[in-house]
C-alpha cells in the first residue's frame, strides 16, 4: 500500500472517488474548480468549499488577519473561473487552544475584509478545538447554464491567455521560507503578492457575461499545473510562446542565479486566471476584461497533439507537470 506521499492529493482524490456515486447530470466535472447542479429553467446552482490549513498555506511574517483574508480568496479564485459570483459563504473554524481573544477578533477582520472585498455575506458555519489552525470556507452561487465555464472546452486554434503575470508569489515564498534576500524597492512588492493576493472575480464575471470563453481554470496551483488541468479535461495540448513574468520576478532570479521561467511556471498561489478563447472572440475578450479594468494577456494557442511546450527565443522545452500539490511537495 502507498503512503499519502506517493498518492498525492490527487491520488487521494481518486481514491476517495471509487467509492462515491456519482450524481447523475452535472453541470461540471468532478475535479472542477467547483461544482454545480441543475435547479431548473437552466438556472444551476454551484458550490465550492477549500481549507486553509496553518502548517502547509500560511507561511512565515503573514498574519493571522491576512490568512483570514487568503482563506476566502482562494475559494473566490475558483468561483472567478468557473464566472459565477459568489452569493453567500459557510466558514468552519479549527482553533488551536492556545489563541487568545485578539487573535480572534483577527480572524474575524480578515474574513470581513474579504467577504466586503468580494460582496459576499458569510451567514454561518462551525468552530472546533483543533491541532493547527484550519479555515474551511464553503460558497454558494447561482448562474445560468450556458455562462458557466468548465476546463473541458478547449478546442485546437483556441488562444490561451492569462490575466496577470506571474512569479512574483514564487519569489516570495523564497524570501519568508529559504531566507533568500532582494532589494527592499521589490522585496515588500514580493511579500504583498504572498500576504495579501488577489482574486481576479470581475474579471471571471466579465468574460463570462461576454460569453468568449471556451474553458477556465484559476492558477493557484501554477501555471504550468493549470496547463496540465486544462490539457486533461479538454484533452488537447497547449504551444506557449510567452510567459508574462512579473519585472520583480525577473530582477530576483537574476539576484540569486534563478531560472525566472522556472518563477513563473512551477510557483503557484498566484490566482490569475487561465482561459481559452476562441480566436474570432479574441478582441472581444480583451474589451469585455478592460472595462472591469483587467488585462488578458495571450500565452500561446491550443494544439490538437497532447503536449505542452514552451517555445522561446528559437527553443523548444517542455513545460513539466509540477507545482503545488498536498502530500507531494512543498512550496518552492
Amino acid at each position: 500500500m502507498r503512503g499519502l506521499e506517493a498518492l498525492g492529493e490527487k491520488g487521494i482524490i481518486r481514491l476517495i472517488w471509487e467509492y462515491l456515486d456519482r450524481m447523475p447530470d452535472l453541470v461540471l466535472d468532478l475535479g472542477d474548480d467547483a461544482s454545480a447542479i441543475n435547479i431548473d429553467d437552466g438556472r444551476v446552482a454551484v458550490l465550492k468549499t477549500d481549507m486553509l490549513v496553518g502548517e502547509t498555506d500560511v507561511p512565515p511574517g503573514m498574519s493571522l488577519r491576512q490568512a483570514a483574508r487568503k482563506a476566502v480568496v482562494m475559494n473566490i479564485s475558483d468561483f472567478a473561473a468557473k464566472g459565477v459570483k459568489p452569493l453567500v459563504m459557510l466558514v468552519s473554524l479549527g482553533l488551536p487552544r492556545s489563541l487568545r481573544e485578539k487573535d480572534i477578533r483577527d480572524i474575524g477582520a480578515g474574513l470581513g475584509d474579504a467577504a466586503r472585498e468580494y460582496s459576499t455575506y458569510i451567514i454561518g458555519g462551525d468552530t472546533n478545538e483543533a491541532s493547527d489552525l484550519i479555515i474551511s470556507c464553503s460558497l454558494l452561487g447561482f448562474s445560468n447554464k450556458e455562462e458557466i465555464i468548465s476546463r473541458s472546452g478547449a478546442k485546437p486554434g483556441d488562444i490561451i491567455a492569462v490575466t496577470g503575470k506571474f512569479g512574483r508569489t514564487s519569489a516570495g515564498l523564497k524570501i519568508l521560507l529559504e531566507g533568500l534576500s532582494a532589494p527592499r524597492e521589490i522585496e515588500e512588492r514580493l511579500k504583498e503578492a504572498v500576504f495579501i493576493p488577489k482574486a481576479r472575480l470581475s474579471e471571471g464575471l466579465a468574460l463570462s457575461e461576454a460569453k468568449v470563453l471556451s474553458a477556465s481554470i484559476d492558477s493557484s496551483d501554477g501555471l504550468a499545473v493549470s496547463l496540465y488541468e486544462l490539457s486533461d479535461a479538454s484533452g488537447v495540448g497547449f504551444m506557449i510562446d510567452h510567459v508574462p513574468i512579473a519585472d520583480e520576478a525577473v530582477r530576483f532570479a537574476e539576484i540569486h542565479d534563478l531560472d525566472p521561467y522556472n518563477l513563473g511556471l512551477y510557483g503557484g498561489e498566484e490566482y490569475e486566471l487561465v482561459v481559452t478563447v476562441k480566436p474570432q472572440l479574441w478582441e472581444s475578450a480583451k474589451r469585455a476584461i478592460a472595462k472591469v479594468g483587467g488585462t488578458l494577456i495571450r500565452i500561446g494557442r491550443v494544439i490538437k497533439e497532447r503536449r505542452i511546450e514552451l517555445r522561446t527565443n528559437g527553443e523548444i522545452r517542455s513545460i513539466e507537470c509540477k507545482g503545488w500539490e498536498h502530500f507531494k511537495m512543498r512550496k518552492p
